[in-house]
């Protein structure tokens, strides 16, 4: 309940008998009154009375817009985050029947309210708060630049509730504009969003190609583009073992400021196909996001089966072929689950070999992987290295009888036996 002082004022100032002319003062004298004297429980049903004042008939649209423009200058000095969510939510309702009139206002209330629910840390409301915002209004020019500046905030905020389903519908609209945009702050914030989506569903190649763009801009800090740099590893070291992940990993590896990030180490080893220890995957883990952490469908992690297609991929560096147990005990993994791996690797083109399940043996031709998928994991034509040293071998000894054959025919002629 407003305080007796401000509900007299505003009946005083509501009045017929008060000249038209003088009540615009006497308003802006009585909010400065409010946000000065008012006691901080009574600041915020001061405060709505007001404005449910100036909002009300006793005032036309033309003297309420001045009014409103000043009561929301006026409530931006207020310091209590409390106190503007709960006068910003009560203007908004107000509003809500002659948004039309006061669409300006309706969209700088808007921002001031998603700004306190921010510093309140509720990103979901003040993502849904700026949601209302009209930028196809008829009423005010709207620049492709301001739709995508909302757009791209609403998208960030909604990533810090880790609500990428709701952060992508948004970031879609900023990319039908973006070519557009001539900021470009603005195209890197969208980059940025773009990159923190793919990371979170776990498009890990995609998101380290984004955020290494990210790192090569020149617009951001040197420690800004060496954290990006740095995401960039991350996201690569994540990726499924394969062809396009070492093509990742190489870019990244010649870059001449990878040495001065946390993980180059890991990313040495991975470049290099040397195998990791767990450790190793230890010491990463611990910089991770929660999201790189989650558990995948069969219950390991998204680290965890990294590391394991590496070592996988490692292993067919060092052996020609290994026993499916012990590359079990390599790996750290049971035969028939490292057996499952492999599997997979060779039937996804990710991995050069073949599996001889009777002898439980693996063999890796030590070739490069082309990435193509194969059928029920036989190529469509053979390239493994045995069965080339085996055709080399039967030419071999062909051309050998072919030579015996021929000295043969030398050192003892056949005579004709007719004449």
């Amino acid at each position: 309940m407003a305080s007796s002082e401000v509900t007299s004022a505003l009946s005083t100032l509501e009045s017929p008998s008060t000249p038209q002319q003088n009540r615009s003062a006497g308003y802006n004298e009585l909010l400065g009154k409010i946000v000065a004297d008012s006691e901080p429980a009574q600041l915020s049903e001061n405060l709505i009375a007001f404005l449910n004042s100036i909002l009300g008939e006793s005032l036309g649209i033309v003297s309420s817009r001045p009014l409103l423009g000043s009561f929301v200058q006026a409530l931006k000095s207020i310091p209590n985050a409390q106190v503007k969510i709960a006068v910003w939510q009560h203007a908004l309702e107000a509003l809500q029947p002659r948004v039309v009139s006061f669409e300006e206002q309706d969209v700088m209330i808007r921002e001031l309210l998603a700004d306190a629910y921010e510093e309140e840390e509720d990103y979901t409301s003040s993502a849904k708060v700026l949601q209302g915002i009209q930028l196809d209004s008829s009423q005010r020019t709207i620049s492709d630049d301001e739709k995508v500046k909302t757009w791209i905030r609403i998208v960030r905020l909604y990533l810090e509730e880790d609500d990428t389903t709701s952060a992508e519908s948004y970031l879609n609209r900023a990319k039908n504009l973006l070519y557009k945009v001539q900021d470009t702050e603005l195209k890197l914030m969208f980059q940025l969003c773009q990159a923190r989506i793919l990371d979170a569903r776990r498009k890990f190649l995609d998101a380290s190609e984004v955020y290494r763009t990210v790192s090569l801009s020149a617009v951001l800090a040197e420690e800004e583009r060496l954290r990006a740099l740095s995401s960039a590893i991350i996201c690569a070291v994540l990726a499924p073992a394969g062809p396009q992940r070492s093509r990742t990993l190489g870019r990244l590896y010649k870059d001449d400021r990878a040495s001065q990030v946390e993980e180059y180490g890991i990313l040495e080893k991975m470049f290099l196909d040397r195998l990791l220890s767990p450790d190793e995957v230890s010491r990463f883990a611990e910089k991770l996001s929660p999201h790189q952490l989650a558990q995948t469908a069969d219950g390991s992690t998204v680290l965890a089966k990294a590391v394991i297609e590496h070592n996988l991929l490692g292993a067919s560096r060092l052996y020609n072929n290994i026993g499916i147990d012990e590359l079990g005990i390599l790996l750290g993994l049971d035969g028939d689950k490292a057996e499952e791996y492999a599997a997979r690797m060779v039937e996804q083109g990710r991995l050069s070999g073949r599996i001889d399940q009777i002898d439980r043996l693996i063999f890796f031709d030590g070739t490069e992987a082309t990435g193509e998928k194969t059928n029920a994991g036989q190529k469509d034509r053979v390239t493994g290295s045995n069965l080339r040293k085996w055709d080399t071998n039967v030419q071999a000894l062909a051309e050998e009888v072919e030579r015996v054959t021929t000295l043969l025919q030398n050192q003892f002629p056949v005579r004709n036996l007719y004449p």
